[in-house]
């Protein structure tokens, strides 16, 4: 991170947060994740990277790509180490985190070898054995997991059991406890919808795109 001791030489390999989502709209609980996982983990670069469509909420339909990178361009401004990519916008279809980890290096101008930190919520870890190529995922990337509350053993038992001890350990080497954030985007488009014009959680930049665009039902 800019001004920051990096007691690593600099041939040293770059470590890029991967961070996925709707981002619909992002929101300052995303902002706290990536700054949290950032510092813990000593990463270079967080690149936040909107899905297209989520394999998972196939019913899911949110703003336009173009609206959602717009926001997020707004919202990281204030980070110089922060972007956002529109490398599954650009694919199209269903957004299979596989196919994202394997082209994101080239596509943002960092080498092959560079280490990837994928950030999900814990919510992810009970489906993660399902994800498509799920254990040349995790065998790729070092997972950065996100706990707000329930418990940690319980929740990684699942992909224990389907991909083994060491790739588990490896996703538990990443967990991340932080307190619960009270700010969601389901929450913020429903206030929207709702006529609401102070809306808790939200960048003052992306409230006012939101209302200027008449975005989730917000009046300009």
């Amino acid at each position: 991170m800019e001004g920051s001791s990096d007691p690593r030489p600099p041939s040293a390999v770059r470590r890029i947060g991967l961070f996925g989502g709707s981002f619909d709209p992002v929101h300052e609980g995303h902002l706290h994740v990536a700054r949290a996982a950032a510092q813990r983990f000593g990463l270079d670069r967080v690149v936040f990277v909107p899905a297209a469509q989520s394999p998972f909420k196939p019913d899911q339909r949110p703003a336009a790509g173009e609206h959602r990178l717009a926001m997020l361009a707004l919202a990281l401004a204030g980070e110089p180490a922060w972007s956002a990519s529109s490398i599954e916008l650009d694919r199209g279809g269903r957004s299979w985190t596989i196919d994202t980890v394997r082209a994101l290096p080239k596509a943002i101008g960092e080498r092959e070898d560079c280490a990837l930190y994928l950030v999900l919520g814990s919510d992810n870890l009970p489906a993660l054995p399902m994800w498509r190529e799920s254990r040349a995922l995790l065998e790729r990337v070092q997972p950065i997991v996100i706990f707000r509350d329930g418990d940690p053993a319980a929740q990684l038992e699942p992909l224990r059991a389907a991909q083994g001890d060491e790739l588990a350990k490896k996703v538990e080497a990443g967990y991340l406890r932080l307190p619960p954030v009270r700010v969601s985007s389901t929450a913020i488009r429903a206030a929207l919808a709702r006529g609401e014009r102070d809306v808790a959680g939200v960048p003052k930049a992306v409230l006012d795109y939101i209302c200027a665009h008449g975005l989730y039902g917000a009046r300009p």
